[in-house]
C-alpha cells in the first residue's frame, strides 16, 4: 500500500525554464505575498484584450519620495529569455537583500519596478501552438486598421520617439508595423502614463530583448545623440565588462544605428527624452544559433551575466545619484562651519 502525504508547501517556482503567462501571473502574487515588507504588485494598464497590466514594486517604505529603476520584459512575445530574465532578476534583489548592505542600501534609496511581461495578449499567443507562425509571433494582438486583415503593432516602434522616421513600416502586416499614430497602443499607453507621470524619479530605463548580445543607448534615429552620450557608453562598456567576466560572452556597446540597425519609436529613446539619465536597451543570448529559441539551459548562464550587468549600471546611477547628495551636504556643512568659525574670530 502506497502511502500519499499531502503538504500545504507551494511548489517551488522554477527560474531556468520558461513559464506561460498564467503561471508568472501566480508567480508575482506569491513573491508579493511572500516579501510584504519590500513587494507590492502594481496594476497599471490594460492591453487590448483586457489582460491587466500588473508589475512588481520593490523596496523599502521609508515614507519619502524615491528615486526609481524601470525595468521591463517581453514587451517582444517571442522573446522569452526577457520573461525569465526578470523574474530572475526579482529573485536576486530579493535574496541579496537580506545579506548585502549594499542592495539593503538601495532599496532604501530607491525603488524597483520590474514589469515580467509587458505584451502579455502576443506573449499568450506565443504559448498557443508549436507552430512557428505563433511561437516567433512578435507584434501585439491589436486588429490592423480598416482594410487589413493582419494583427498586431511592434510596440517598440509605437512610442513616441521620433515615431515613423526610420527602421519602421507602414504596411500593417509588416513585423515593425508602427501602428496608426504614436502611443497608439494601450500596453505602450500604460508605460507612458506610469513612467510619464513620475519621470523626475526614474534614474534608469533598462528594456529587456533578445537576440545579438548588445547593450543599446539611445536614440535609434542617427540623426540625434543623447545628450550624455558618452557616459551612457562609458557605463554600456562597464557593464559589457561585468557581463564578460561572468560566463565570458561578449556583448556589445552602441547606438543601434552603430551596433545593429536604425530605427524609431522605442521605449528607450522615448525614456531618455523624458530626462532619464541611463537608458538601455538589452539584446540577451544569443548570436543567431538559436535566436528566439534560446533552449531553457541557457536560462541560468543567461540571467547570471545579464544580472551583472544591469546590476552594475544601477549600482552607477544610484552612487551618482546619492554619494553626490552626501558629497553635497559634507561640503554644506563644513562651509557653515567654517563660516561660523570665522564669525566667532571676528566677534
Amino acid at each position: 500500500m502506497t502511502t500519499i502525504i499531502k503538504t500545504n508547501n507551494p511548489v517551488e517556482h522554477d527560474y531556468y525554464k520558461y513559464h506561460p503567462m498564467p503561471e508568472i501571473s501566480n508567480w508575482m502574487a506569491q513573491v508579493a505575498k511572500d516579501h510584504p515588507d519590500v513587494v507590492t504588485k502594481v496594476e497599471y494598464g490594460q492591453t487590448y484584450e483586457k489582460r491587466t497590466i500588473s508589475l512588481l514594486k520593490i523596496g523599502l517604505n521609508t515614507g519619502e519620495n524615491k528615486k526609481a529603476i524601470w525595468m521591463d520584459c517581453g514587451i517582444h512575445a517571442r522573446e522569452w529569455i526577457a520573461p525569465a530574465f526578470c523574474q530572475y532578476f526579482v529573485r536576486q534583489i530579493l535574496q541579496a537583500y537580506k545579506t548585502d548592505p549594499k542592495m539593503q542600501e538601495m532599496l532604501k534609496n530607491m525603488d524597483f519596478y520590474v514589469t515580467p511581461v509587458l505584451n502579455m495578449d502576443g506573449y499568450v499567443y506565443s504559448w498557443k501552438d508549436n507552430t512557428v507562425s505563433t511561437r516567433l509571433w512578435r507584434k501585439n494582438r491589436s486588429p490592423g486598421p480598416s482594410g487589413c486583415n493582419c494583427t498586431g503593432v511592434d510596440l517598440n516602434r509605437n512610442f513616441d520617439a521620433n515615431w515613423g522616421t526610420v527602421g519602421v513600416s507602414f504596411d500593417c502586416c509588416s513585423n515593425v508595423y508602427c501602428g496608426s499614430q504614436p502611443t497608439s497602443e494601450p500596453e505602450a499607453q500604460a508605460v507612458t502614463y506610469f513612467v510619464g507621470t513620475r519621470k523626475e524619479d526614474f534614474l534608469c530605463f533598462l528594456t529587456i530583448h533578445s537576440y545579438s548580445q548588445l547593450l543599446l543607448i539611445p536614440y535609434g534615429n542617427p540623426n540625434f545623440t543623447a545628450p550624455n552620450y558618452n557616459e551612457l557608453m562609458e557605463v554600456g562598456l562597464g557593464a559589457a565588462d561585468a557581463i564578460r567576466r561572468v560566463h565570458g560572452m561578449n556583448y556589445t556597446v552602441g547606438t543601434s544605428p552603430d551596433v545593429l540597425y536604425a530605427n524609431a519609436g522605442s521605449s528607450r529613446d522615448w525614456a531618455r527624452t523624458q530626462g532619464i539619465p541611463f537608458t538601455y536597451t538589452f539584446e540577451l543570448r544569443d548570436k543567431g544559433i538559436f535566436g528566439f529559441e534560446l533552449p531553457e539551459d541557457q536560462i541560468k548562464p543567461t540571467c547570471e551575466e545579464a544580472y551583472s550587468g544591469a546590476l552594475h549600471i544601477i549600482t552607477y546611477a544610484h552612487d551618482k545619484t546619492f554619494s553626490g547628495a552626501v558629497a553635497t551636504a559634507a561640503v554644506t556643512l563644513w562651509t557653515m562651519l567654517a563660516i561660523f568659525l570665522v564669525l566667532m574670530c571676528v566677534l
